[in-house]
């Protein structure tokens, strides 16, 4: 998830190569060499590979989303796809290399937290084609694909206000890095923004805007900690959480649901369909859209189009937003409705400012 101001572009010294023992998993191959190729002779020799950030591809939220672009991708255009699931930050450098070896047309790195990892591969590979997800384009062969968060989450923040019955929120993080803390900073920003409009004094706890510091479970792939967490928050009087945290944030879900006491305000996917065993206490997602951006990046790459010209996905044109509200959907009344709509379009006239200092510069 994370966004990195530059890609490290430093040589990898002793790099390893990619064995069973090695690294998070051994690569899975489900290429499609075999069946027609929507895409022609041409993308039946095209090969797309990627490496999951170390919440894996079952996370239901960013690497989830990253697969389903390479499983459509393939299914659309023919190509073969490959990917390796990262179990920690230390298979990053051996799944990029397993992939270098597999000799894949361009390699799609899943979050920013392994910007250093694929910057020094792509340094030492300067004819290899990098797609990296949350982290800036770098010449020559990285390109980055970005996302405004903080502007739905904004809307998000201010849905989470309207709703709340107790009169407190809550949000917590995966790790304190940029593409997490642009949502914590958009959500409490929505906050503060429904107070301002309605005269009220929701609270926003979990997260110190302002600061900069708030609670984190340091890692995205342990739902046990999303669990405590929420349990903390409801605790404090929060009923609805925000949870940017990946598979962490599942325990959240599972709190509330056990609970009974809040609802969710998932993040990437909507979370009513990637989490659906939780999706009685999902109020809405704020969505990141990254099975098509990266499906179009995919697409641009097997055309001969591939360029490192960055990608920033906003409310504007699309790259952000918010999911339905599904079972809530009679919940959220006619006046909030009317309300995330104005926001929206003053957002995106910015008449409506957001402030986080982790949204992307380009």
């Amino acid at each position: 998830m994370r966004r990195v101001s530059k890609v490290v572009a430093v040589a990898v010294t002793g790099a390893l190569a990619l064995t069973a023992s090695a690294c998070g998993d051994k690569p899975d191959d489900d290429d499609s060499a075999s069946s027609p190729a929507p895409g022609g002779a041409n993308a039946r020799d095209f090969k797309a590979c990627m490496v999951t950030d170390q919440g894996g591809v079952d996370d239901r939220s960013f690497n989830a989303a990253s697969w389903a672009a390479l499983q459509r991708a393939q299914q659309n255009l023919g190509i073969q796809i490959k990917k390796a699931d990262s179990k920690t930050e230390n298979d990053y450098v051996p799944n990029i290399d397993s992939m270098l070896a597999e000799d894949c047309d361009v390699i799609v790195a899943v979050g920013g937290l392994m910007a250093t990892a694929t910057g020094q591969a792509a340094a030492k590979n300067p004819n290899q084609k990098f797609i990296i997800v949350d982290s800036p384009s770098v010449e020559p062969n990285i390109k980055g694909l970005e996302y405004n968060t903080a502007q739905a989450a904004f809307m998000g923040g201010y849905l989470a206000a309207a709703q709340s019955k107790t009169g407190k929120v809550g949000t917590f993080g995966g790790k304190k890095i940029p593409p997490v803390t642009i949502y914590m900073d958009g959500f409490v920003q929505g906050v503060q923004y429904y107070n301002q409009q309605k005269g009220k004094n929701v609270q926003a706890i979990g997260w110190d805007a302002a600061a900069q510091e708030g609670q984190f479970a340091d890692k995205f792939d342990s739902p046990s900690d999303g669990q405590r967490i929420a349990k903390d928050l409801i605790a404090q009087g929060a009923d609805v959480i925000h949870p940017v945290a990946g598979a962490t944030g599942l325990g959240a879900a599972a709190e509330a649901q056990q609970s009974g006491r809040a609802a969710i305000l998932w993040v990437d996917v909507d979370g009513y369909v990637s989490a659906d065993q939780y999706k009685n206490v999902m109020l809405s997602t704020v969505t990141k859209g990254m099975t098509d951006s990266l499906f179009l990046a995919l697409q641009e790459s097997l055309n001969g189009q591939f360029s490192t010209q960055p990608y920033l996905g906003n409310l504007k044109n699309g790259g952000v937003g918010m999911a339905p509200f599904h079972d809530f959907d009679a919940q959220v009344g006619p006046e909030t409705r009317s309300e995330l709509e104005t926001i929206k379009n003053g957002i995106i006239a910015g008449t409506i400012p957001i402030t986080s200092p982790a949204q992307p510069k380009g």
